[in-house]
């Protein structure tokens, strides 16, 4: 057995997870399962593609956040060709679980934080990517953690309002999509996702920070008003007492 036949066992195609431009493929890399991203046959000998296939990895490289997919290289792999090497997370797409009726309440909660969390990373890091959608939400097999696997192909000095208006859009997209084809029910989501789809965009949430308050329960929203109701009218009072004058001894 040679060397990289000892390197690379198991490689597998997975043609659900494949990208408009990609082949994805499960591997084991020295006995460690591994993900592999390569150009599509007809696009592998065409310059500009590998220009594209390498810039992505140039920009995703130093990513690290837990719901996004970590990429750990890029090389060679026999029989398939160049390709971005990312950790292991293997599992079922939400396209996957909406096609076979098994989205559950975990999962809907998921993507109300941990999605939101991976999509005000990738916008505070300026990276232009593929619409949000189904087939590039994970959730990892063992423990259901949601993991984004196409997060970017460019990074820009600074995203556009509208940029940032279409990843709100693409967001109501899969949250109407998810809860129109599940038993789950959450009125406040789905007031979220419908604003997120509102056709005048000055309407929708205007920033990640904005989704996330109108993602907050109105009750919760109340009882934090609550307290900083309170804590102003402490701090009022002690400032009060500082000021007033003692009381003088008789």
């Amino acid at each position: 057995m040679n060397n990289d036949q000892q390197r690379w066992t198991e490689i597998e195609h997975l043609p659900e997870w494949d990208e408009e431009f990609y082949d994805v493929y499960t591997a084991k890399k020295f006995g460690k399962w591994v993900m592999l991203k390569t150009l599509k046959a007809d696009l592998r000998d065409k310059p500009e593609m590998q220009q594209m296939l390498e810039k992505e990895f140039d920009v995703r490289y130093n990513l690290a956040h837990p719901h996004i997919i970590m990429i750990n290289d890029l090389e060679d792999v026999p029989g398939i060709g160049r390709c971005i090497i990312t950790d292991d997370v293997y599992g079922d797409s939400l396209a996957k679980l909406l096609r076979e009726g098994k989205v559950t309440k975990e999962h809907v909660s998921k993507l109300r934080n941990q999605l939101v969390d991976a999509l005000e990373y990738i916008q505070d890091n300026h990276l232009a990517h593929h619409p949000l959608r189904p087939e590039n939400i994970i959730f990892t097999e063992n423990i259901g953690n949601l993991k984004l696997i196409d997060v970017g192909f460019d990074q820009r000095e600074s995203l556009t309002p509208t940029d940032t208006s279409e990843d709100i859009y693409n967001y109501g997209l899969v949250i109407k999509r998810v809860l129109d084809h599940c038993d789950v029910e959450d009125p406040v989501l789905r007031r979220v996702a419908e604003r997120c789809l509102d056709p005048d965009p000055k309407r929708r949430p205007r920033t990640i920070q904005n989704l996330r308050l109108a993602l907050v329960n109105r009750s919760t929203q109340r009882l934090y008003l609550w307290i900083i109701a309170f804590l102003a009218v402490m701090v009022l009072l002690l400032v009060w007492i500082s000021l007033c004058p003692p009381t003088p001894k008789i």
